[in-house]
C-alpha cells in the first residue's frame, strides 16, 4: 500500500471502534493520520498508542466553526487533506412516541450534519488539488430501518443521499465519494448487548458471526486506494449478508 505513503487522512470519531481501526490501518500503510474526537486528552492518548504517524485533535463535528478550525489546523500541520473518513456518530435510541426533541436533534447533528460540515470544509482543498477520497460510514440501519432508532436510521440514510449528491458534484474533479454500511460489528455500541440480543442478531446473519472493525477498515482502505478510482456514489454493505 505504498500509494498511501505521506497521504493526509482525517478520521472523525477516530479514538475507538471503526475509526481507530481505520487510523491504525492507514498509519501502517504510511499515511499521515489525524484523528479527532470531542476530548483532546483522549485523542492525543490514542494517537500516541497508534504511533508516530497519528496525531490527535479535538473537535465537535456538530459545530461548523469547530469543524472549520479542525480542517485548518490539520492542513497547516500535515498538509492538504487527501482522504476524509466521516465516522463520528452517536446513538440515542427510543421509540418515536417517547423520543425527545433533543435526542432527535443531537443524533442528526452529530451523524449527518457533522459529515456535511466536514465534506464542505475539505472540498475546496480537494477541488484545488483535483483529487480526493471521501468515505462516509453509514449503517445497515440507514438502509433497512430499525424500530427504536428512527433518529439514527434517518441520519444514516441521509448520509447515503449526501454521498450520492456529492459524488455527482465532485466527479469532474477526480474526487470520489462513497458510503460503507456496516452491519453487526463488534464495537462499544454493541458491547452492551445481552446474550439474548446477541443471539437474536446473529440468527439473522447468513454468515452467523459478527464483523470486526478491521474488516471495515480494509474496505475503507480499498475505497481510498487508486484501485477504487472508478467507484463513486456506491453504497457498500458489510453485513455478513444481513441485507440479502
Amino acid at each position: 500500500m505504498n500509494e498511501f505513503q505521506d497521504k493526509v487522512v482525517l478520521i472523525t470519531g477516530g479514538t475507538r471502534g471503526i475509526g481507530r481501526a481505520c487510523a491504525a490501518a492507514f498509519a501502517q500503510a504510511g499515511a499521515r493520520v489525524a484523528i479527532c474526537g470531542r476530548t483532546l486528552g483522549t485523542t492525543v492518548r490514542v494517537a500516541a498508542e497508534l504511533g508516530a504517524n497519528v496525531q490527535g485533535y479535538a473537535a465537535d463535528v456538530a459545530d461548523p466553526a469547530s469543524v472549520d478550525s479542525l480542517i485548518a489546523e490539520v492542513s497547516d500541520r500535515l498538509g492538504p487533506i487527501d482522504i476524509l473518513i466521516n465516522n463520528a456518530g452517536i446513538a440515542r435510541d427510543g421509540l418515536i412516541l417517547r423520543m425527545k426533541n433533543e435526542d432527535w436533534d443531537a443524533v442528526l447533528a452529530a451523524n449527518l450534519s457533522g459529515a456535511f460540515y466536514c465534506c464542505r470544509a475539505v472540498a475546496r482543498g480537494m477541488i484545488k488539488q483535483r483529487h480526493g477520497r471521501i468515505i462516509n460510514i453509514s449503517s445497515v440501519v440507514g438502509l433497512h430501518g430499525q424500530a427504536g432508532q428512527s433518529n439514527y436510521a434517518a441520519a444514516k440514510a441521509g448520509l447515503v443521499g449526501l454521498s450520492k449528491a456529492l459524488a455527482h458534484e465532485f466527479a469532474s474533479r477526480n474526487i470520489t465519494v462513497n458510503t460503507i454500511a456496516p452491519g453487526y460489528i463488534e464495537t462499544d455500541m454493541t458491547a452492551g448487548f445481552t446474550e439474548e440480543m446477541r443471539a437474536a442478531a446473529l440468527a439473522r446473519i447468513p454468515l452467523k458471526r459478527s464483523g470486526t472493525c478491521e474488516e471495515i477498515a480494509a474496505a475503507v482502505l480499498f475505497l481510498a486506494s487508486d484501485g477504487a478510482g472508478y467507484i463513486t456514489g456506491a453504497v457498500v454493505p458489510i453485513d455478513g449478508g444481513l441485507g440479502m
